[in-house]
């Protein structure tokens, strides 16, 4: 477990306690239930930027705190224990992208109102079913860009949209005539549009290379490995409550050696999903070359959240899938969070490649 400044442990706290008295997973069922296309509560998100989480990795020149990756992933995973649904990893990816490659002007443009939540941003990388790291579909010329992007986080609702082209890439405005959006209808209930640009104007990235975007891959891949230790986690806690009221046979269900050597093994991989988690966020943090600690992060998060998820609905037997109790809520959000920025396969397959195999 990382070792957490003073500062740190305060902001834990306090996202733990609003997580559980002002976005309990009751309030998740009422975003749910509304299925408005943006997939979060605009008003709850306010209350996020006003506490200042919206500009946790943006220097205090723009706004932000500057407060760094291990900090926003504390808050990311309090968020995912109680599926608060919220832009919040979208825009801070879409941020670090403008943090690194930005100009001047870029960053003075876009990361305030970023950081004050007036903004919601997000990363289009993808044009098919699943994810490669690759735009070669998407160009622009004459500074305006066209193609599509499949499975755009947040896209519904974006203002700002930091666009993958073959190459580089580029700030399109969302309010752009030439930017159209097709709602899909995904498991977990979240904004994942399709995003068509059609001739939108585009600004490129200043600075970054080649490199520029791996590099925000990486960040995106370890906060999605974030929320997904966090819904681990309360997975857990849920299951072996739940494990120690149920009677059957006449014994509670805990007293059974079979289903606490179960138990017992998903608590230790769950500790290893959180020691690969902070270490993803902790190599982003200290600079230099993120890619396999980005990549570990993410496949065992993929690996122990699938595990965890399964076992959370088996172990609560038959209710375990009804709508009364939420253990259906944490597997399909699950198993959306494996598919984004690569699943088991294809990560595993990066990693080699990085390796020389």
């Amino acid at each position: 477990m990382a070792v957490l400044s003073e500062e740190q442990t305060m902001l834990r706290d306090m996202a733990r306690e609003w997580t559980s008295n002002e976005s309990p997973v009751t309030a998740w069922r009422k975003v749910r239930d509304g299925d408005a296309a943006a997939g979060f509560d605009a008003a709850v998100y306010g209350e996020m930027a006003e506490m200042g989480w919206a500009g946790i990795v943006i220097p205090e020149a723009y706004g932000g705190s500057d407060f760094g990756w291990l900090s926003l992933g504390l808050v990311i995973e309090e968020l995912g224990k109680t599926l608060t649904a919220s832009p919040l990893a979208a825009s801070a990816i879409a941020a670090s992208a403008i943090v690194l490659g930005g100009s001047e002007a870029q960053k003075a443009a876009w990361l305030p109102r970023i950081a004050s939540g007036e903004l919601v941003a997000t990363l289009a990388v993808d044009e098919g079913p699943r994810h490669d790291g690759r735009a070669g579909g998407t160009a622009v010329t004459g500074g305006k860009l066209s193609g599509t992007k499949t499975f755009v986080a947040e896209g519904d609702g974006a203002g700002l949209f930091v666009v993958a082209a073959s190459d580089g890439l580029y700030l399109v405005d969302g309010a752009d005539g030439g930017v159209s959006r097709a709602r899909r209808h995904l498991t977990d209930f979240r904004s994942h549009a399709d995003v068509t640009f059609d001739g939108a104007a585009a600004e490129k990235l200043a600075k970054g290379g080649d490199g520029l975007l791996d590099k925000v891959l990486d960040r995106a891949r370890v906060l999605a490995a974030a929320e997904m230790l966090g819904m681990a986690g309360q997975g857990f806690e849920t299951t072996l409550a739940y494990l120690k009221q149920r009677v059957q046979f006449g014994q509670v269900l805990a007293t059974f050696q079979a289903l606490q050597h179960r138990m017992a093994n998903l608590y230790s991989e769950i500790e290893l999903m959180r020691s690969a988690v902070e270490s993803g966020l902790a190599a982003i943090d200290g600079g230099g070359d993120t890619r396999q600690a980005a990549l570990l992060a993410k496949v065992k998060a993929n690996e122990v959240g699938h595990m965890m998820s399964r076992e959370m609905i088996q172990l609560h037997g038959g209710i375990g899938m009804t709508d009364e109790y939420d253990a259906g809520f944490y597997l399909k959000r699950m198993r959306v969070l494996e598919a984004m920025w690569g699943n088991i396969a294809y990560l595993r397959d990066r990693f080699a490649t990085l390796n020389g195999y």
